[in-house]
């Protein structure tokens, strides 16, 4: 070790000599890194944070106060197998939440690029969340949850087990989702229910008019007219091509194992 990087990490932290961390590592007060740790460059990590082990985390993360990442999977399953967490670069994880290692299911948890993990979220075992995600303050989800590029999840929402969310779509704070949630599409509530598309989340990432006019045209088809789901897909692949997303909409549609939120 460097005296740099000894100058960055505090006296009073207790890293494993099996933790690999790069030099420019910033390790806060009161912080146990376990082995099997591995930390990319200019991360920053926060006071009597907890990162227990096989934890991978990617060049320039924040990790805050009191963060818990790598512990065993909570998960009855789960027979003490070796498992990994993965964080991308660029992703913020603020206080007090908390990240599971994988189970022989899949193996590892998986966090992508440029995510914000606000306080007391719960990131379980198997989840794999994709980049640009936003899960506000204390969301909590069950195992294999997957949540795709640029989803935003509100505050205090439970999500079951198994739940798919689709790119781009939007699910509102304090809601519980027991079914897939389609991409480009605005949920909330308790029962969850359909709102729309994420009309404020598509303008700002840039989607043409062309792109959210035929989104609007399929969401209505699907969502809101008097064929059911299996029966708006087959007619709309007859009236088709259509642009990339709305044949992202379909797929997805078809591809749910839980069905969608409508």
């Amino acid at each position: 070790m460097s005296s740099l990087g000894t100058e960055l990490r505090h006296p009073t932290a207790v890293i494993d000599p099996q933790a690999e961390l790069a030099e420019s590592v910033i390790v806060g007060p009161y912080t146990v890194i376990g082995a099997g740790v591995t930390i990319g460059e200019r991360v920053r990590i926060g006071p009597h944070a907890y990162i227990e082990r096989e934890t991978t985390i990617g060049d320039d993360c924040q990790i805050a106060t009191g963060a818990v990442l790598g512990t065993d999977p909570q998960d009855l399953k789960y027979a003490g197998e070796h498992t990994f967490l993965e964080i991308g670069p660029r992703t913020v994880i603020r206080e007090y939440a908390t990240l599971n290692r994988g189970t022989a299911a899949s193996g590892k948890t998986t966090v992508g690029s440029d995510c914000l993990i606000m306080a007391y979220v719960h990131v379980a075992h198997d989840c794999r969340i994709g980049n640009h995600v936003i899960l506000a303050n204390a969301v909590n989800m069950g195992g294999h949850v997957e949540i795709a590029d640029w989803a935003i999840v509100g505050g205090v929402t439970a999500l079951h087990q198994f739940v798919h969310i689709g790119e781009h779509a939007f699910v509102g704070g304090g809601s519980r989702v027991p079914q897939d949630v389609a991409p480009y599409v605005t949920v909330a509530g308790n029962p969850c229910a359909a709102f729309g598309l994420n009309i404020t989340g598509l303008r700002r990432r840039g989607f043409s008019k062309e792109a959210v006019a035929a989104l609007r045209s399929a969401y209505r088809a699907i969502f809101q007219g008097e064929l059911n789901t299996r029966q708006a897909l087959d007619r709309l692949d007859e009236e088709g091509p259509h642009p990339e997303e709305v044949q992202r909409l379909i797929q997805f549609i078809r591809d749910s194992s839980r069905g969608i939120t409508t």
